[in-house]
């Protein structure tokens, strides 16, 4: 084993250690199978819930979501399709009310999973998709925004979704080359005639958030956030908590990683996996990132919950507006993930775990290339 790996390793330990100082956390009996406003959920298992967004811009959602992305793009094997579509039914069955796809995801074809697995309880949940980019030949080529198109593929997007409506409509990157109020304003066009009924950004600067919530208010903005990726923190939390917008992680556990099951000798398809292009993901990265599964592991393992059910927590327990959409194609993981939205940590853990993690400088950046150059936060 190498120098610096037993180095991590140690300040994993160290790390950890501090961490089962602090009295354990835990899940709240009599508050799981509430909303946030204490009254009951139907259904066969009972969530809790959040709302985005605020006054008549809001929507009243599952504190966990899904994201369905993974069930047919950007991760090396595609799933069986009705063994999808059955996890995605199986999902409301559980009490998730918040369903996350894009045209782009394949192309169109998650679209299609998702459409024909919610169909039968299309007034039950609620189905976010989005716009912003041009599609060639079965490839992203580059970024449009223009009116036009974002109503082109609103039409497109509902015959795949087989509804009339799309809950929570995002522009997926911002588009240099079209003013956002004009964005906004197509938007705010396509929720007066009953086609979008919520308005989002997807890795939007705080300026684009301001000029897009002053044409049609905003609900939520979804972004890359989790244990390897805080930025958010620094400056799009303090203007969603001032216009009383939602914030939406996606890839909650950066992509898999934090969940442990990722190891140096993972291999990701590159003709059907993001993963394999970016920095965070090479062997040496992943192996030095490790010190953050130590971490969450060791708390965990203490108190009965997993490393991947940590993560999530920590997330929800920054603000009470913040609903993460983690993907899945296993039904295990669908329950493990569900089950964080009732972990609680005491102020004392809260602030030992945030330390914690504090300590550790994560390594590789998360985009290079285009994609970096397409993400404002």
């Amino acid at each position: 084993m190498s120098r610096n790996r037993r180095s991590f390793l140690k300040a994993g330990a160290t790390l950890g250690a501090s961490l089962l100082a602090t009295p354990a956390f835990s899940v709240n009996p009599s508050q799981s199978n509430t909303t946030a406003n204490g009254t009951t959920k139907g259904g066969k298992t009972n969530v809790k819930h959040r709302t985005l967004g605020s006054g008549k811009h809001s929507l009243e959602v599952s504190a966990i979501g899904l994201g369905c992305m993974g069930m047919s793009y950007h991760r090396s094997f595609i799933p069986d399709r009705k063994n999808m579509i059955a996890l995605i039914r199986k999902a409301v069955d559980m009490g998730i009310t918040l369903f996350d796809t894009a045209e782009v995801y394949g192309p169109y074809v998650n679209e299609e999973l998702v459409g024909e697995a919610l169909a039968p309880f299309r007034k039950k949940i609620l189905i976010c998709s989005k716009f912003g980019f041009n599609i060639q030949n079965g490839q992203m080529a580059g970024l449009n925004s223009k009116p036009d198109h974002i109503r082109n593929v609103v039409e497109q997007s509902l015959k795949r979704l087989k509804t009339d409506h799309i809950d929570l409509l995002y522009q997926h990157r911002v588009d240099p080359n079209v003013p956002m109020e004009d964005v906004a304003g197509t938007v705010r066009d396509l929720i007066q005639e009953g086609k979008v009924r919520r308005f989002g950004l997807s890795e939007a600067s705080v300026a684009d958030i301001r000029k897009a919530h002053t044409v049609q208010p905003l609900t939520a903005i979804q972004s890359e956030y989790s244990l390897m990726w805080r930025k958010p923190e620094e400056d799009v939390f303090k203007v969603c908590e001032e216009l009383g917008i939602g914030f939406v992680p996606y890839s909650p556990l950066c992509r898999g990683y934090l969940s442990g099951l990722i190891n140096e000798r993972t291999k990701f398809i590159a003709a059907n996996d993001n993963r394999a292009t970016l920095p965070r993901y090479t062997p040496d990265a992943i192996k030095a990132n490790w010190v953050l599964i130590d971490v969450l592991t060791e708390f965990g393992n203490h108190r009965g919950y997993t490393a991947a059910q940590v993560a999530l927590a920590y997330l929800l327990a920054q603000k009470p507006w913040i609903v993460p959409i983690p993907g899945t194609t296993k039904l295990a993981h669908l329950q493990e993930n569900l089950w964080s939205a009732d972990i609680e940590f005491t102020p004392d853990e809260l602030k030992t775990m945030t330390e914690a993690l504090s300590k550790i400088t994560v390594v590789g950046d998360r985009y290079t290339g285009q994609p970096a150059q397409q993400v404002r936060n």
